[in-house]
This record gives structure tokens, sequence and C-alpha cells, in this order.
């Protein structure tokens, strides 16, 4: 029940690790009822804006140090 209910793990990949069928699994999980519905660990939005932002700014590090780069080559000869 906890690594269902708690834990989130498919009732078939526990019934297959208990050795039981998932027909008696779920049979058993019944009387209990539904899991509380999961919420999400992450705000998944607040992750992709965070993401974006540091994409831009590897970003603009990789395009100075490539004019970086070019300005030194040129420069070397």
């Amino acid at each position: 029940m906890h690594q269902i209910a708690v834990r989130w793990y498919p009732v078939r990949e526990v019934s297959r690790r208990l050795g039981v069928s998932t027909h008696s699994l779920c049979k058993w999980l019944k009387p209990f009822g539904d899991p509380a519905p999961r919420k999400p660990d992450v705000d998944h939005e607040a992750e992709n804006r965070r993401l974006r932002r540091e994409l831009a700014r590897v970003t603009e590090e990789r395009d100075i140090l490539k004019k970086a780069a070019a300005y030194f080559a040129q420069n070397a000869k």
C-alpha cells in the first residue's frame, strides 16, 4: 500500500515485485480508497522560466567567448 499510495509506484510494478497478481493487489487496495491526488513537487512553469533565463545567459557567455577567441586568434598572427 505504501509503495503505491505514498511513493506512487505503478500497481503493475509493485505486484510483480511482490509476486501477486495485479487483480489481487487492486482488490486489496480497494477498501482503502483511491490515494490522494499527486501534487507536483516542482512548479514546472517557474522551473521552465528559470531554465530559459539560464540558457540565455550561457548562450550570451558562449558568444562572448567565441568573439574573444576569434579576436585573439586574429591578433596572434
